[in-house]
């Protein structure tokens, strides 16, 4: 199978396709692809997806895809990799580890707020002026432009979690706890046992009690399995030092999380992150 690759962090193409198929490939890298005009099928790792105009795609590294074009397309591809997120806002990486983590739940077009659809068609209009007109700065204003696209992204998929509830007793308690949990992994203060139960407004004992019963492990280790989950995702798609990931993270130092990641995967996190350059070369 074709491996397409990018030798730059960040690229935007904007291509017509006509009758030909564009046959199934993997990438190294992001790939955002907006449908301008056409219709047709995408293959996205065996799952048949229909396309029509407006509608946009996330498709991860190593993502299985292809086109059936039905009727001539117009695509517009943003990609970047992993030396593009290093350059950005910490903050920002946050919000794409968001995406990472909830992506494979959402099938199809990701846009999923309809108020969204005419904003990101007017910011790949905007793009396709940047890119056609090469105007002092385009670089730069195109990549501000892709970030903000990047942002509704992240947005459509926070829009689908469920709502933090006003009133927690009155509703799902588990998936309230699980999306408190997800909000705060940066704040370990936060994750304590006794203030999530002040938070939800029970005891700590009932908290545990509660948690394990209804999602099999107990609290903290949930909590150590979702900042795992993170480390696999910074160590894959970051530069980071082990230290600077174990301190982000909360943990009490890198020889703390080394044990703990070599207990999840196996090895420990540099061996981890040799064992992924290696498949990518």
């Amino acid at each position: 199978m074709l491996q397409e690759n990018l030798y730059q962090p960040f690229e935007i193409e904007y291509r017509e396709c006509t009758e030909c198929p564009i046959d199934p490939h993997k990438h190294n890298f992001f790939e955002l692809v907006y449908v301008v005009e056409g219709t047709g099928m995408q293959c996205v790792n065996k799952n048949q997806l229909p396309y029509s105009p407006g509608k946009l795609f996330l498709v991860m590294p190593q993502d299985c895809h292809s086109f059936d074009v039905k009727e001539s397309t117009k695509f517009f591809f943003i990609r970047f990799n992993n030396i593009y997120l290093q350059n950005q806002q910490k903050d920002w990486i946050q919000q794409l580890e968001f995406i990472f983590q909830n992506t494979n739940h959402m099938p199809g077009c990701i846009l999923k707020n309809k108020n969204d659809k005419p904003l990101v068609k007017a910011l790949i209009e905007a793009l396709i002026r940047e890119l056609v007109n090469q105007q002092a700065y385009h670089r730069e204003m195109a990549q501000q432009i892709v970030n903000t696209i990047i942002m509704v992204i992240a947005r459509n998929i926070l829009l689908q979690m469920p709502e933090q509830p006003k009133h927690p007793a009155k509703q799902d308690a588990s998936l309230n706890i699980l999306h408190y949990i997800h909000e705060n992994i940066y704040t370990p203060e936060k994750l304590r046992a006794e203030q999530i139960a002040t938070h939800f407004n029970i005891s700590p004992t009932y908290l545990s009690e509660y948690f394990k019963r209804n999602n099999g492990d107990s609290l903290q280790q949930y909590i150590t399995q979702y900042k795992l989950k993170l480390v696999e995702t910074r160590l894959q798609y970051s530069s980071m030092r082990v230290g600077e990931i174990a301190d982000e993270l909360g943990f009490t130092d890198e020889s703390h999380l080394n044990r703990m990641f070599k207990k999840y995967k196996g090895v420990n996190p540099s061996a981890y992150r040799k064992e992924l350059q290696l498949q990518d070369n």
